[in-house]
Formats: C-alpha cells, sequence, structure tokens
C-alpha cells in the first residue's frame, strides 16, 4: 500500500521543520549569554563545529543513500506525469507555462507572505521576547521549539485531513485565516508580563502558521499538474525566501523605532492581504482528476467519441435525403 502524496509532504516538511525546532533549541544552551568577549567567542565556535560537522555528515548521506526517484510511482497520477513528461522540456518553458496559471500565481505570492511573516517572526523572536523579558534568552528557544512543535502538529492534522477530504483550498485558506487569528493574537499578548502567556499564544500561532507550510506546496502541485513538482515547489521557496528577507529587514527598523506591537502589526497587515488573495484561488485540482481516470474509464470515453462521430454521418445524410 502506497502513501498518500499529501502525507509523503508531511513528512518531508515534518523533517525540515523538526530542524528548525533544534535551532531554536540548541543555541541558547550552546552560546549562554555573557560579557567575556573570548568566551562568547568559544562557545560560537564549538556551536558552528557541531553545526559544520552534522551538515557534511548529511551530505555524505545523501550522495550516497538518496536515489532520483522512486521505484514505482507513488500515484496514477504521478506516473501519467512520467508519461507525459517531454526529454527536450526546458526549465524556462516550464516556468512560463506556471506563470501564466493565474490560480498559481496568486498561490506563489500568498505562500511567500505567510512563510516570509513565519520567517521574520523566528528570526526575531529572541529579540522581541528579550525586550519584554529581559534575561529568558533560553525560554526565548523554547517558545520558538514550541512554535515549531505545535506547527509539525498542525501539518500532521491537515495533512490527514487532505487525503480524506480533498478539500486544498478550503483548507489551506481556513488555515490562512487562523494563522492572522494567532498573530493577532499573540501581538496583543506579548507585553502583558506573562511569559507562560506567550508560550499558549505563540504553540497556538505556530500550530496554524508553520501547519500551512506543507498546504502550500500540496495545492501547488494541485494546481500546477503534470509540471514538475520541484519547479512549483521551488518558486514557492523563491518567494519565501524574498518576502522573509523583506519583512525581516522591514519588522526589525519598525521594532527598533517604534517597538514589537507595531512591527507585529506590520505582519498581520500582510497576513490579511494573504488571506484575501487565498479567495481568490480557484481550486483547479488536476492531480486529483488524472487520479481518478482509470483505464476502464478512458476506455468507455473513447467508445462513446467513436460512437459519436459514426453517427454524425448518417445524421447529416438523412437530413440531405
Amino acid at each position: 500500500m502506497r502513501a498518500d502524496s499529501s502525507t509523503i509532504c508531511v513528512c518531508r516538511r515534518g523533517r525540515w521543520e523538526l530542524g528548525i525546532a533544534i535551532g531554536f533549541l540548541v543555541p541558547p544552551v550552546l552560546v549562554p549569554n555573557i560579557e567575556d568577549q573570548d568566551k562568547l567567542a568559544y562557545h560560537i565556535s564549538i556551536m558552528f563545529y557541531i553545526i559544520g560537522g552534522v551538515a557534511t555528515l548529511l551530505f555524505i548521506l545523501v550522495a550516497i543513500l538518496f536515489k532520483e526517484k522512486p521505484k514505482h510511482p507513488p500515484s496514477r497520477a504521478q506516473s501519467l506525469s512520467y508519461a507525459l513528461a517531454s526529454p527536450d522540456a526546458s526549465y524556462l518553458s516550464s516556468i512560463v507555462r506556471l506563470f501564466k496559471n493565474l490560480n498559481f500565481v496568486l498561490l506563489v505570492i500568498t505562500y511567500g507572505l505567510n512563510t516570509g511573516a513565519f520567517y521574520a517572526l523566528s528570526t526575531l523572536l529572541n529579540r522581541m521576547v528579550i525586550l519584554h523579558y529581559p534575561g529568558e534568552e533560553v525560554n526565548a528557544g523554547r517558545i520558538g521549539l514550541t512554535i515549531v512543535i505545535s506547527g509539525m502538529l498542525g501539518a500532521v492534522i491537515s495533512g490527514i485531513w487532505l487525503d480524506r477530504s480533498k478539500a486544498y483550498k478550503e483548507t489551506t485558506l481556513v488555515v490562512y485565516i487562523m494563522t492572522l487569528v494567532g498573530m493577532v493574537v499573540y501581538t496583543l499578548t506579548l507585553n502583558l508580563g506573562h511569559l507562560w502567556v506567550v508560550f499558549i499564544t505563540a504553540g497556538t500561532l505556530g500550530f496554524f502558521m508553520t501547519g500551512y507550510l506543507p498546504l502550500g506546496f500540496e495545492f501547488a502541485v494541485e494546481l500546477t499538474y503534470p509540471e514538475s513538482e520541484g519547479m512549483s515547489s521551488g518558486l514557492l521557496n523563491v518567494s519565501a525566501q524574498v518576502f522573509g528577507i523583506i519583512f525581516t529587514v522591514s519588522q526589525g527598523q519598525i521594532i527598533d523605532n517604534y517597538g514589537t506591537m507595531p512591527g507585529n502589526i506590520f505582519l498581520c497587515v500582510f497576513l490579511t492581504l494573504g488571506a484575501a488573495l487565498t479567495a481568490f484561488i480557484k481550486a483547479d485540482l488536476r492531480r486529483q482528476k488524472a487520479n481518478k481516470e482509470t483505464p476502464e474509464n478512458k476506455l468507455q470515453e473513447e467508445e462513446e467519441e467513436e460512437s459519436n462521430t459514426s453517427k454524425a454521418p448518417t445524421t447529416v445524410s438523412e437530413e440531405n435525403l
């Protein structure tokens, strides 16, 4: 029994999010907040050596163990995609076709807005927490860990829901709106002076914001089938990185000059825009249509077409007579 593509995507994103969770938790432990610059440099160098060792090990494992594609396609749609793939197809022509797809273009923008807001929030989380709760560097890392772990749970739940309902647009839109609501609540509760409240609101925000990431990839594959999944996913990542850089720099400047609340309101405005644009995306689920096509259905359609074609001349001749 083969796993559904939604579940596969969730597993991939879950491993990625687990890495981010470790990134939130480990650095504050390895690099304490100390005044001695020499000791600080020593702790930072130890952290970089560990990161370099782990990255090298992963590179070796990827080079040895990873295969280009599975022996058997995971679904009928993927099998058809392999059959339809042209060896002469170029990346440029594929990108042109993707950007002619209005639904995909809207998704690229909305995904970039959501994920860019997540990148900005993750990067500036330590600064925001320290401004309101001085000396809580370790807890700032734990809050980031809470965001990602709850997001992994959200991704699993949304993946299971997609497998059963196939309601891609509806699920994406609801999760997007709940991300906006979570961001608003987090913004309003950050400065209340209760760190446990921040843990709860940040975890709720992460459940939807991080849980949205695999939904965007799955929805993109549905909208762009039979184009390469790597191409659509790559464009989503580019959009996320561009918006992430813009949002991180902009929100950082706003926090420095005006405080954390205006900086978070800045993200809320763009999440509102993203939710509105998501509502305009049409659920053109091309991959689902391909999965529903069976050889029996195709044969029946061909027979009906042949039957209609053979009847057409007879009808004309009768009319002429």
